[in-house]
């Protein structure tokens, strides 16, 4: 059998419906911001493959850093125990995050690492004996697909089938300049009828929700109304954080800071799964008592894996060098040249760019969002001309990696600018 009839036989594919969607591609190898299948095609990785692999395929310093920990430990249980890498990571994110961050819980996604932040709030507040009830969050918002993650998420064909087993969260607009009043009076009436534990976001970015833009200032408005009340702040960085929308966390844009930060995706530059959910010192010592009711019962066998630790570390110190934020600075200002190409054409509309992230709606007739059969033209004439974007219904956008080249984001550029011509 091909390893594509295996396939078939044998797996169910994320977020793909399995009857109607076309055979997957093969990918043997990439490098770079390149991936190669097994017939020798190649396609540029506009989306850093969901947004993970920040500094490109089979990055080398990746790999050596890897390799020397594969030689001397694989895995240890971390409970009881600990290893150099998790004691370095630690210390790194710490010394990088934003300065109130005192502690690291370590999982191993993105969903993981969402769920242990809803976890620490709610059992906060259980350690103190106070009753608190759901989470403040955004609509349209995407926090994973755990059932916490998605109690906290936006209500959409992504969560139908659980809506009855999710808790309770009570969802606001996005704030703007238009709508920041309404948005205010109406957190302040949730926060008086409702006592929420927590506020949760995506910072200045929404991401699944269709890259989705904001201004930091409206978003420190509403930290500053939870935080007069008592409201934990939960910034949800898994998209947004290591250099992704330009500066190294998305929270660095704000005056207030979170008291828990989600992490994931690109923290291991896209080699080994891992979470990360950080907090303040306050939140830490609810939970440091002699009374064993009080721990945070929360754990993951692949906890602090060495090996991903070690990946980590390695990706966290080329984010750092001058070499990667150079490279962040010129996809950013490639973008900005490309803004002012698709100002042009009134077949987009809404076009948007934060740091690496650049995005635009098309106008279509159908529903838009996720839905929007668009997303399957597109996705195919991307393909087909060695791309890989994955619109998110009407919504095209491009996330690359930190080391794709000036020529390759200009093949990028020029692709979509074809494929709006056939749409």
């Amino acid at each position: 059998m091909s390893i594509l009839e295996i396939d078939k036989k044998n797996i169910w594919h994320p977020f793909t419906q399995m009857k109607t969607s076309p055979a997957p591609i093969n990918i043997v190898s990439g490098k770079g911001a390149k991936i190669f299948d097994e017939n020798g095609n190649e396609y540029i990785d506009a989306i850093s493959s969901w947004w993970v692999n920040i500094h490109g395929h089979c990055n080398e310093t990746i790999q050596k850093a890897i390799l020397k920990q594969i030689q001397k430990l694989e895995h240890v249980i971390f409970a009881g125990f600990t290893h150099e890498n998790a004691a370095l990571l630690s210390e790194k994110l710490i010394s990088i995050l934003p300065e109130n961050q005192n502690k690291i819980f370590f999982s191993d996604n993105g969903s993981t690492a969402v769920e242990v932040a809803l976890k620490m709030t709610i059992q906060y507040w259980k350690n103190q004996n106070i009753q608190r009830n759901g989470f403040i969050a955004f609509e349209d918002s995407y926090h994973g697909d755990t059932l916490g993650a998605m109690s906290v998420g936006s209500r959409s064909v992504f969560t139908d089938a659980f809506s009855g087993y999710m808790f309770e969260s009570y969802h606001a607009p996005l704030p703007s300049e238009e709508n920041i009043d309404s948005v205010m009076t109406q957190l302040e009436n949730i926060i008086q009828e409702k006592k929420p534990a927590g506020f949760i976001f995506e910072p200045i970015v929404l991401g699944a929700g269709g890259m989705r833009m904001y201004e930091p200032k409206f978003l420190d408005m509403i930290i500053e109304l939870c935080r007069k009340n008592d409201i934990i702040i939960i910034a949800d960085e898994v998209m947004t954080g290591f250099g992704r929308l330009g500066k190294t966390f998305a929270s660095d844009y704000l005056t207030n800071k979170p008291d828990i930060i989600c992490l994931s995706k690109g923290i291991t530059g896209g080699f080994l799964p891992m979470g990360v959910t950080s907090c303040a010192k306050y939140i830490y010592d609810i939970f440091y008592s002699d009374d064993i009711t009080k721990t945070f019962f929360h754990g993951h066998s692949y906890t602090a894996n060495p090996i991903s630790c070690a990946a980590a570390n390695a990706s966290i110190d080329l984010l750092l060098s001058e070499k990667c934020q150079n490279n962040i600075e010129q996809i950013m200002n490639l973008h900005n040249e490309f803004i002012q190409i698709l100002k042009n054409n009134d077949k987009i509309k809404n076009i948007r760019q934060k740091g690496t992230i650049l995005a635009f709606d098309i106008n279509t007739s159908d529903n838009e969002g996720y839905t929007n059969q668009i997303k399957n033209i597109l996705y195919d004439y991307y393909i087909k001309n060695g791309v890989l974007l994955r619109p998110l219904g009407n919504v095209i956008y491009i996330l690359p990696p930190y080391c794709i080249t000036k020529d390759e984001l200009n093949r990028v550029y020029e692709i979509i600018n074809l494929s709006l011509k056939i749409i």
